[in-house]
């Protein structure tokens, strides 16, 4: 459907049918709506020694779009987009077209949100979100070809949080880390830092731990890059804390620790003497540098932790939650109390 309409390859601008009625659709004006539609598409017919006027043709679509968005018949509105950018495709204009196609998904996400609203669906009707993951993965592609990663990653983010609205963390979070990406790319460190840990949210939100340690250890990486000052030293702090929580979740076994995992919990084996962290036997120079950018009541209170759930001391880490808890972000005392309810009555978060 939306190959035909989106301009994803073989058609041009008077190609693909003309919409049908749908969910949730333009109601009793459906066949004014269809009948204009058609008249438009008409005159993107090539005649004998005639030329159409695509250029008008694109600005009678987006006149009927403006008026069906207006009456909120929004999957009609989004039709009328897809029109839109077909009419620029054949221009050869691309910042046009991909400004059609973001908007077309703007709109079939916004039908959606209607609809579960309205109507107290949970998972809503899919086919509006596959249309609008379609035109904007296409718009975003079109400004890669045009060498703007930034605007592409723009739209990402834009999905994403209307993904995440509508209960599709698992679409939002693809959305995501192709953001990420892009904003590294971009050379833009600290917007790609922001959207890994969105991501990593986004994936604690669905139940993916595995996946959140992921987008954190590589968030990590990235700030630790990018300098030891500012937002970037934030950065360290929130991944370093969020990272442990995690790994003492999950509990992976020793086989299977990777060794970027290994050393983050090596920093916390050992015991640090009251003045503060300092070399000991389980590695002290990398402890001194996590010590370098947490505060130290906080370090010392993981490092604890950390001791707690290796000796299975359940009534310790109930007494270092109450300590830990104004210290942490609410993700964090969320993450903290899966630690103890793992404990309480483990469930295999590791396998």
């Amino acid at each position: 459907m939306l190959a035909a309409a989106g301009g994803g390859g073989g058609g041009g601008a008077g190609g693909g049918a003309a919409p049908g009625p749908g969910p949730g659709g333009g109601g009793g004006g459906d066949g004014d709506f269809l009948s204009r539609y058609r008249l438009v598409s008409a005159k993107l017919r090539r005649r004998f020694l005639r030329k159409p006027n695509v250029a008008e043709a694109a600005e009678q679509f987006a006149a009927l779009a403006r008026e069906l968005r207006a009456q909120e018949s929004l999957p009609y509105a989004a039709w009328c987009q897809l029109a839109v950018a077909r009419c620029a495709q054949s221009l050869f204009h691309g910042p046009a077209e991909a400004a059609a196609l973001a908007e077309a998904a703007r709109l079939f996400l916004r039908q959606e949100r209607d609809l579960r609203q309205r109507l107290a669906l949970r998972g809503g009707f899919g086919e509006h979100v596959a249309a609008a993951q379609s035109c904007g993965a296409f718009a975003a592609r079109l400004h890669l070809e045009r060498g703007q990663p930034a605007l592409a990653a723009g739209l990402c983010l834009e999905l994403a949080a209307a993904l995440r609205d509508t209960g599709r963390p698992a679409g939002a979070a693809a959305a995501l880390q192709r953001a990420a990406e892009l904003l590294a790319a971009a050379r833009l460190p600290l917007a790609a830092l922001r959207c890994l840990g969105e991501l990593a949210s986004c994936l604690l939100l669905g139940g993916d731990y595995a996946g959140a340690l992921a987008a954190l250890t590589r968030a990590q990486a990235l700030a630790r890059a990018g300098g030891g000052g500012g937002a970037f030293r934030d950065a360290l702090a929130r991944c370093e804390v969020s990272r442990v929580l995690l790994l003492l979740l999950l509990q992976p076994p020793p086989a299977k620790l990777l060794p970027e995992h290994a050393r983050t919990l090596e920093q916390y084996c050992w015991e640090a003497p009251a003045s503060g962290p300092g070399p000991g036997p389980g590695g002290g120079g990398a402890a001194v540098a996590a010590a370098g950018y947490l505060p130290a009541e906080l370090f010392l209170l993981l490092q604890s932790a950390v001791l707690a759930c290796q000796e299975k001391d359940l009534e310790a880490l109930k007494v270092l939650q109450a300590e830990l808890w104004p210290l942490l972000s609410p993700e964090q005392n969320h993450l903290l109390h899966l630690v103890l309810q793992e404990m309480t009555s483990p469930a295999g978060q590791g396998l």
